[in-house]
């Protein structure tokens, strides 16, 4: 598949920003953290760009982005339209929670159950992301069981490293979150891992024979249905050299997992005055890298179509 870079800024983006979102809400809920005006609309603030520069971004593969609001009806049978209505329902109990927890201080009660209804729809949304992709039948690297935990794991890693960060900047330092931070980093690593040994191994979703419904034999493409490159091909034919592949997923796995865990693991022990700049290296670390994660996300995966163009 053709790695579309405004949909690419989009998955990581709005990832990072519903994981935040999640986190500040189970914070508030169980009282976690004490109510603090600037940590709260810093916090609050920074995960709303990210989401709103997300969400921005995405209309940017449209064809037509002024007939993006259409996509909200069809919520019944379709998972983009689903994300989207749900990315904006968010957004209720996420100004709710910002007037309880952060403006008038409070905590418990009702300002609880908004918290835990804020992490519940911040994960629906970002499920309802996943399973755009993971619904796709003939692309089996996203129809898998890896898609939709995967996605909502390194959301969750990401929203740690980011609240690792603002808790050092405003002298929060909290051992338990760095170290729940790296946990899931690694967690995140490991998965990834499963994930690209799953996707090696996957192959096409049919074979020639299955996809023209041709039983018997063997059917082979004597030539191209088109003679010149059509949208099909660009935006589903999309081929990443093997020597690219390899030197990517090690970019992937130093700068999204193994170099913010041992910064995190640096701070942790080490940290003192430099804290807050160990912590701030591990997001824009892993955001990078995961930014490259989601560019051979799309660009690792196989369509079936390409079976008719003999690319398979």
């Amino acid at each position: 598949m053709h790695p579309a870079y405004s949909v690419i800024f989009f998955t990581t983006a709005t990832g990072a920003g519903y994981g935040l979102i999640a986190l500040l809400g189970l914070l508030a809920a169980f009282g976690l953290v004490q109510p603090d005006l600037w940590f709260g609309f810093t916090s609050f603030g920074l995960a709303s760009c990210l989401i709103a520069a997300g969400l921005l971004s995405s209309t940017g593969h449209l064809g037509h982005p002024e007939r993006a609001w259409r996509a909200f009806s069809q919520w019944r049978s379709s998972w983009l339209s689903r994300e989207g209505v749900a990315a904006v329902l968010t957004f209720v109990p996420i100004g709710l929670l910002v007037l309880g927890w952060v403006v008038l201080g409070r905590s418990g009660g009702w300002v609880a159950a908004v918290g835990i209804l804020t992490a519940l729809c911040a994960a629906i949304t970002v499920s309802s992301t996943a399973m755009i992709y993971a619904s796709l039948k003939p692309i089996a690297q996203w129809h898998s069981r890896f898609t939709l935990p995967g996605y909502l794991l390194y959301s969750a890693t990401s929203g740690l490293v980011l609240l690792s960060a603002i808790m050092q900047a405003f002298g929060r330092p909290s051992a338990a979150w760095m170290i729940a931070a790296i946990l899931f980093t690694l967690a995140s690593w490991g998965w990834k891992l499963a994930t690209w040994r799953h996707n090696d191994g996957a192959g096409m979703a049919a074979d020639l024979n299955s996809a023209t419904g041709l039983a018997g034999g063997t059917v082979r493409s004597v030539e191209w249905p088109h003679t010149e490159q059509n949208y099909l091909m660009k935006e589903m034919g999309f081929r990443v050299a093997r020597k690219h592949q390899q030197k990517l997923r090690t970019i992937v796995q130093l700068a999204a997992f193994a170099l913010p865990a041992g910064l995190l693991l640096i701070d942790l022990l080490f940290g003192g005055g430099i804290s807050t700049l160990l912590a701030s290296l591990a997001v824009v670390s892993q955001l990078s890298g995961l930014l490259v994660e989601r560019w051979l996300f799309f660009a690792e995966a196989k369509h079936t179509i390409t079976l008719y163009y003999g690319l398979a």
